[in-house]
């Protein structure tokens, strides 16, 4: 029997392969240690996607997205997760995914738009380039 596709919060024996996502995809790692907000979206028991958002007040930061090039559905359902816990809005940082995102809602601004809250991240001062496109959606 197939196992079906699932979306769930990480389990600490996800993170081996949530590196390697994250690795393949060419993003950061800084920032991970303890992070407890993975969503992995899982096939057939397999992991095939990731991604995070860390929470600074009522703005959250989306980071961490990595997907096999067949999944898309885990963003989809990280945004409705941000929705039920209470956030009103996500940032996120890309040097290679802008259209991916702005087909999805989001809008680009620059780094000075960046909430302050947001700007305490890890991403925000060190993990991401200066040269990232800031991407900003209100949910």
């Amino acid at each position: 029997m197939i196992e079906p596709i699932t979306v769930r919060k990480a389990e600490s024996a996800d993170y081996t392969r949530i590196t390697q996502l994250l690795t393949d995809a060419a993003l950061p790692l800084e920032g991970l240690a303890g992070h407890e907000s993975f969503l992995v979206l899982s096939r057939d028991g397999c992991v095939v996607g990731c991604a995070a958002i860390e929470r600074y007040g009522k703005c959250g930061l989306l980071r961490s997205v990595a997907l096999e090039p067949s999944e898309r559905r885990l963003v989809q359902e990280t945004l409705l997760q941000a929705r039920r816990d209470g956030l009103s809005e996500l940032v996120l940082f890309t040097t290679t995914a802008a259209p991916f995102f702005e087909r999805l809602g989001f809008r680009t601004i620059s780094r000075e738009e960046v909430p302050a809250p947001v700007r305490a991240s890890v991403e925000f001062q060190s993990a991401c380039p200066a040269t990232a496109a800031v991407l900003h959606c209100a949910l």
